[in-house]
């Protein structure tokens, strides 16, 4: 399916609401006048108020797990609006809640 290319501009959250960020998107390929983020380009959690009982197991890390399969930049797939994802340590999936709505792709 199509979907729209997310870039460093997106808001992309935890499961549990803590803000994600890409730790190195791709500098070479702009949409919207940011970088777009890769598949193997883990995300950062930042504010992730997870709780398991009373000891804190936030999410720290997401990392995508499907991507375009037609789209490149730098020779690694992009991730789409609709690409799958999971968080560590709690196995939770990212959420692209807004992101630029110009570029597609598949």
């Amino acid at each position: 399916m199509p979907g729209f290319i997310v870039h460093l501009g997106a808001t992309v959250l935890c499961a549990h609401g803590g803000q994600a960020m890409p730790t190195s998107p791709n500098p070479r390929v702009l949409v919207s006048g940011q970088p777009v983020a890769t598949q193997p380009t883990p995300y950062a959690i930042a504010g992730c108020p997870f709780m398991t009982g009373p000891t804190p197991t936030p999410c720290v890390m997401g990392q995508w797990l499907t991507a375009s399969t037609r789209i490149l930049a730098g020779g690694v797939p992009v991730v789409l609006f609709d690409s799958q994802s999971m968080c560590m340590p709690n196995g939770t999936p990212l959420m692209i809640t807004s992101t630029q709505t110009r570029v597609t792709g598949m």
